[in-house]
């Protein structure tokens, strides 16, 4: 047993954080171009504006991916490079590059998979409210409709937001993130409520000008919560607690439940309504069957988690990390448990095929004398978490992996300081050398995992 015979080895990236090209082509601004420029928030004041330039160099990237061996590629489309306002006038140029890179893709034999939103908010829309105008929903579907006519003769599988958790939460909650607001808690869940409808409008829109039969997915992400034994109380603790609503209203967003009942179960947590009732928006029904619009699978990004067993008092209670536990470059706990548990957990809840659409850890990577680049940490996270994904996948229907990320990047607000990628890039040079993990991760993808 272990991964399925057709069981999808991929990677992911998204658009701002790789692509450069910002002054080119008839690109319109975006909250992160501004935001990057103005806000003195990120790392050594670096922007996206070149990236790893792969607007010019994807045709290397793409052959990098078939050195790999990748099945799959999950990209995103920077909204305002094919829509410059948000809405109405179309920049064809931008059009050609999405499509000579699936090309590229589908003659490599590289499934595309496309993630319509990874946080590049048109300005033109901020300017009109963004998440909090009621009309992003139709927005939003415009621009679905558009990438459904011009790119679904040849991709089929899509992802409509990634992580709404973080672009209202860490945009408008925290405002670590583009546009940098500290709204009130009761704006957050206008916006949230407003970007499940533009969700909903983009799954009408995508079947409604689609060119074959697509399949249609949502990604959002969630902290884990596993049990800190087998014992069934424990289990039970942890499936409790994850699907509860956070202590902290300050940042409500880092939930599971919020985000994903009313798509996949048509109704917010009862717990919710109540706990937050007085931030709600006026919620009707026909928002709820807007934002439970049927979709075919469900993604989710898994990094890390916390233990949780049933404490005396019958509630759950946490489970602190052993001294010295393991982290990563960015501080972030490694959790190998999560990716047993979480897609176990989202299964038996939402009953939905499950991709596991980002994962991956930041590494201190440099080049070393040999001028490779060895990275036995990422090696490492990456087998202790394939390993606990392997058994989930022998439980329920899990469909892909997709390794966070092909290549270093632009790391939102921590600039060019963090290095996810299984391909080292030098941002001067913009030289590729594919890591020790690469090749790693090309051995498991020929034996589809056999050996994890």
């Amino acid at each position: 047993m272990g991964f399925s015979d057709n069981f999808v080895w991929g990677a992911a990236t998204s658009a701002y954080q790789i692509e450069g090209g910002v002054k080119e082509t008839g690109k319109g601004m975006h909250i992160w171009d501004v935001y990057t420029k103005e806000s003195g928030k990120v790392y050594g004041g670096h922007t996206g504006e070149n990236a790893c330039d792969h607007y010019h160099r994807f045709r290397e990237d793409v052959r990098i991916m078939k050195e790999i061996g990748l099945k799959a590629y999950r990209f995103s489309i920077d909204w305002t490079r094919v829509l410059p306002e948000g809405t109405g006038r179309v920049n064809e140029e931008g059009i050609r590059f999405y499509s000579d890179l699936i090309d590229a893709l589908v003659e490599n034999n590289i499934e595309p998979y496309i993630t319509l939103y990874h946080w590049e908010l048109p300005y033109e829309l901020y300017k009109k409210g963004g998440w909090m105008n009621r009309d992003i929903a139709e927005w939003f579907g415009e621009y679905a409709g558009l990438v459904a006519e011009r790119f679904s003769d040849r991709v089929t599988h899509f992802f409509t937001l990634n992580e709404p958790q973080c672009f209202v939460g860490l945009g408008f909650l925290t405002g670590v993130h583009a546009p940098g607001l500290k709204c009130p808690v009761r704006d957050t869940f206008e916006m949230a409520h407003n970007a499940l409808r533009a969700h909903g409008r983009a799954v009408q829109m995508l079947r409604q000008h689609a060119k074959q039969p697509l399949t249609i997915g949502y990604a959002p992400t969630s902290g884990i919560i596993y049990p800190a034994s087998d014992r069934p109380e424990d289990i039970e603790a942890a499936r409790k607690k994850y699907f509860s609503m956070p202590e902290d209203d300050s940042n409500w967003t880092w939930n599971v439940a919020w985000w994903s009942d009313p798509v996949l179960l048509g109704k917010y947590p009862e717990e919710g309504l109540k706990k937050y009732e007085k931030y709600l928006p006026k919620i009707t029904e026909e928002d709820m069957r807007l934002i439970s619009e049927p979709i075919d699978v469900y993604g989710q990004n898994i990094y890390n988690g916390r233990a949780f067993r049933m404490g005396a008092d019958g509630n759950p209670e946490g489970v602190g990390r052993v001294p010295g536990a393991g982290k990563t470059a960015v501080n972030w706990p490694v959790t190998p448990e999560c990716l047993y548990w979480g897609p176990k957990f989202l299964y038996e809840r939402y009953k939905k095929p499950i991709y596991i659409t980002e994962n991956g850890m930041a590494c201190h990577d440099i080049v070393s004398l040999d001028q490779r680049v060895h990275d036995p940490n990422r090696i490492d996270f990456l087998a202790r978490y394939l390993h606990e994904l392997k058994r989930a996948a022998e439980e329920i229907d899990l469909r892909g992996y997709f390794q966070w990320s092909l290549m270093d990047n632009f790391e939102w607000e921590k600039g060019y300081a963090e290095r996810f990628g299984i391909v080292y890039v030098d941002f001067e040079t913009q030289e590729r050398i594919l890591k020790d993990s690469a090749y790693w991760y090309r051995d498991v993808i020929q034996t589809n995992g056999r050996d994890l």
